[in-house]
């Protein structure tokens, strides 16, 4: 595999192998500046190993800065697991994964992420008790996506208000791109808000169960035409990299808002959303309420506690807007710029010793 290049930023970036279970996984600490490192464990089939490392080395970075934006006390950290979930999937493998989660003695916390589920945390947990987004029968908070959601629509009302003077999305065309784990709940906020709902998915499921419950959505054949049609905003639901040099040009909506991470493919893709008048808000801001919702069970879950700090999202994007538009810089910018302060700020404060 390719030079791993040690100015990532990384604190520590851990390769873990078990050949009996057939187990290859990556975890990825950025930051412990603010707490233990929180993210997913992604499972996924990737086409190589450097493929693998890219992926864990920017998403525990974006974890970093989703945590500090969200005014949780807890760094950045991801995994992903390199393999097909459907085909090779076993309880051993998750259980040896989780011993390794274990051996980091809390400097990382796993959760649910692409290709892993509530129960696959549960089984996780068999091995380490640094694990969260774990089943309601286990003592967890359950489907995280349900406070995902709630937040996306959260910060897609800042970026409303910032651009139109009203929260209200009513009226409002709205297309979204996935209609999976967050996407379903995001179209059943939308609709009760009054929003006119355009969605795409690859998955025929998806496309029947939108069907039969939002009779209501227009359904379009994929994100290429989703993308060119009429929409006011765009809510990317799905994988990273939606906001690209193909797709930026196209794009017909005057806000994007999603659940998806790592949406935008390279460095200077918001200048070119800038340059075309498209309002950005940033994906790891708007959709850090699953991570609210899991981190809160580190404490012991309340969905009321949890579901009040993922509304606050709005209140945090509207910040990132104004402060975009007062320094003339892209939300991205801003965004970045009140996160490393509040790393900054509240890390210093570990140079502080305590007594022991």
């Amino acid at each position: 595999m390719g030079v791993f290049s040690a100015d990532t930023g990384h604190e520590q970036v851990v390769f873990c192998q078990d050949r009996t279970t057939g187990l290859k996984a990556i975890i990825g600490v950025y930051s412990t500046a603010l707490g233990p490192a929180l993210g997913g464990t992604r499972f996924y089939p990737y086409a190589s190993e450097e493929e693998a490392l890219h992926d864990v080395l920017e998403l525990s970075r974006g974890m970093a800065y989703k945590n500090a934006l969200a005014g949780l006390d807890l760094g950045g950290g991801k995994a992903v697991i390199w393999g097909d979930p459907v085909l090779d999937k076993t309880e051993a493998l998750l259980r040896a994964y989780g011993r390794f989660v274990q051996s980091l003695n809390g400097r990382y916390w796993t959760a649910c992420d692409v290709g892993t589920y509530v129960q696959d945390m549960d089984v996780v947990a068999r091995e380490t008790r640094f694990v969260t987004g774990r089943s309601v029968e286990h003592g967890g908070a359950g489907d995280s996506s349900i406070l995902t959601a709630w937040g996306v629509f959260q910060g897609m009302r800042a970026a409303a208000e910032h651009r139109w003077g009203s929260p209200s999305l009513r009226g409002r065309r709205v297309g979204v791109a996935g209609l999976g784990k967050v996407g379903k709940y995001l179209v059943a906020h939308l609709l009760e808000d009054g929003a006119e709902v355009v969605a795409t998915d690859p998955s025929e499921a998806a496309i029947a169960w939108a069907r039969q419950t939002h009779p209501q959505i227009t359904l379009v054949g994929d994100v290429q035409e989703l993308i060119t049609s009429d929409i006011e905003v765009y809510a990317p639901c799905a994988l990273g990299g939606a906001l690209n040099d193909d797709t930026v040009p196209v794009l017909r909506a005057q806000i994007v808002a999603g659940a998806a991470n790592n949406q935008l493919a390279h460095p200077g893709v918001e200048k070119l959303l800038a340059e075309r008048g498209i309002l950005y808000a940033p994906d790891y801001v708007v959709n850090a309420g699953g991570v609210i919702q899991v981190a809160d069970e580190i404490e012991g879950f309340n969905f009321d506690r949890a579901k009040l700090r993922a509304t606050k999202i709005y209140t945090t994007t509207k910040q990132i807007l104004e402060l975009a538009d007062d320094e003339g810089v892209s939300p991205a910018t801003a965004a970045d710029r009140l996160a490393e302060r509040r790393m900054a700020e509240v890390g210093r404060l570990q140079t502080i010793r305590l007594p022991r």
